[in-house]
């Protein structure tokens, strides 16, 4: 996969970039007041019926967004307080320009937390996505105001105190109920830490032309709908493939058959299941065809195979690893297939070689085990680690979690926004595997088929959620059913 038309994600470098690019065009209006302008109408629409609103502008640019958002709010009747945090002879030329345009309205500012003020809305302009320090002091004790008012909050760009490009809190963040973000989508109010914070995301271009060669993109609908063709009348069961999963070790059954099922539910004609318990047969899904584990990673005619689903850490299990590895069909390797190769440095590099598609669905911790590293320092920046497995492994990955990053050897990357908490619940691997794997024995493209699945597993969940009212409780059988609905309406709804 080459090309997306979904909206791009850009991480702070490739933003000023942009911003450099179209400021030697000297375009009119400034971006500067684009951005505010596209602001202040989105604060207006979340006003309703209130009337005061307080900015709080930082020391850079983004205080200068604020102060252009404050000019035309007031221009509008709108009570507006500006406390600026900032020294005036500090500020960016552009940002100096906007205080002066605000000035010259009759606009003053304000060091201080104003007293006695309730507002009806608080615009964030403290800090944008140049921020790489944590919040200490006065800052932090703005934000902690600013969390703690009651009022809805409007971030500009990105929510004070949260790293743009990954997600990470530096020290305290703001949790804005909306954030206005400009040019592009940021990394960071995806993943991590960003869903909780951002709130909705309302994004404006500001009329620049973006290039197509960015390599980061949002996940959406868009890769479902051209993931499968509609079925023609004329086919039978080995028109739609043969998917293999294997796992399901002493114990531990339950995975292998739930990423078997899986796989039958979204689609594949025939799915074997080979278990190392020795189980034969799934009473409550007797379609699946279970095999020896040992029989199964050498069955001719497979169109994918699955493999770690409960399949243990056992000398067995590593043996069957090691073959599926040889074999010359698209390979997805989940939970603990991805610790044995981690802990084998000739699985690694088998999983390296191969000539086949591979793909790698690791959480963080397994993640963390791939790599050599800490749980923590994968998560400290998923995309940049997501990107490294890729290339070491030759691999499309999913580094699942909060906005599940999806990473492709090429260095394209994608965020997904589907999904919520309701899927941090056992099995739930389990059956992302198998929907990986259903799609692929199909003939979509493996690529394709993994970024499809993350996204038709996370829309699955939120289904699952909507239909019980909330996340807790989901199983990861009920979004196996939820995913079957939806890819059927993606391949034949007529609307």
């Amino acid at each position: 996969m080459t090309e997306s038309a979904s909206l791009p994600v850009c991480r702070t470098a490739e933003i000023r970039a942009l911003e450099a690019e179209a400021a030697a065009r000297q375009p009119e209006p400034p971006l500067m007041e684009r951005a505010g302008l596209a602001a202040a109408e989105l604060a207006r629409s979340i006003l309703a019926d209130g009337q005061r609103v307080l900015v709080v502008a930082g020391p850079g640019n983004n205080g200068g967004d604020g102060f252009v958002v404050a000019r035309h709010l007031k221009s509008w009747w709108y009570a507006v307080t500006v406390l600026f945090t900032g020294s005036e002879q500090k500020l960016a030329p552009d940002a100096a320009a906007a205080l002066a345009a605000w000035r010259s309205v009759g606009g003053t500012t304000t060091d201080r937390w104003p007293q006695g003020m309730q507002p009806d809305l608080i615009v964030d302009a403290l800090f944008g996505i140049g921020l790489e320090r944590p919040l200490e002091g006065a800052m932090a004790e703005l934000v902690m105001r600013m969390n703690g008012s009651g009022v809805p909050v409007l971030a500009l760009d990105v929510p004070s105190g949260l790293h743009a490009d990954t997600g990470r809190v530096l020290g305290i963040a703001v949790e804005a109920d909306h954030t206005a973000t400009f040019i592009a989508l940021k990394p960071g109010l995806l993943t991590l830490d960003g869903p909780d914070h951002a709130g909705e995301l309302h994004v404006f271009d500001l009329g620049l032309d973006r290039p197509g060669s960015l390599p980061g993109h949002l996940l959406d609908l868009a890769i479902l709908q051209t993931a499968l063709p509609p079925r023609r009348s004329n086919t039978h069961k080995g028109s739609f493939g043969n998917a293999g999963i294997i796992g399901g070790a002493d114990g531990m059954v339950g995975a292998a058959l739930l990423a078997g099922r899986a796989a039958l539910k979204l689609g594949a004609g025939r799915t074997f299941v080979g278990c190392l318990s020795g189980a034969s047969v799934d009473p409550a899904q007797p379609e699946l065809m279970l095999r020896p584990a040992a029989d199964l990673v050498a069955l001719d005619g497979l169109s994918v195979l699955a493999v770690g689903p409960g399949l243990g850490a056992s000398d067995a299990a590593r043996t069957l690893l090691a073959s599926a590895i040889g074999r010359d069909v698209p390979l997805l390797l989940d939970a603990d297939a991805l610790n044995l190769v981690a802990a084998d440095p000739r699985l690694a590099e088998a999983v390296a070689r191969r000539s086949g598609d591979t793909l790698l669905t690791p959480h963080p911790a397994e993640a963390a085990r791939l790599l050599g590293c800490t749980t923590a320092e994968v998560q400290r920046d998923r995309i940049a680690n997501a990107l490294l497995m890729a290339e070491r492994y030759h691999a499309a990955v999913v580094l699942k979690g909060a906005g599940s990053v999806c990473a492709l050897p090429d260095g394209q990357w994608f965020i997904n926004p589907s999904g919520n908490p309701g899927l941090a619940s056992a099995g739930m691997g389990d059956v992302l595997a198998g929907i990986v794997a259903a799609l692929v024995a199909q003939g979509c493209p493996p690529v394709t088929a993994l970024l499809a699945g993350v996204h038709l597993h996370g829309l699955a969940g939120d289904r699952s959620r909507e239909a019980i009212g909330g996340p807790v409780g989901i199983t990861a059988s009920e979004v196996t059913d939820a995913a079957r609905a939806i890819l059927n309406e993606m391949i034949y709804s007529t609307d």
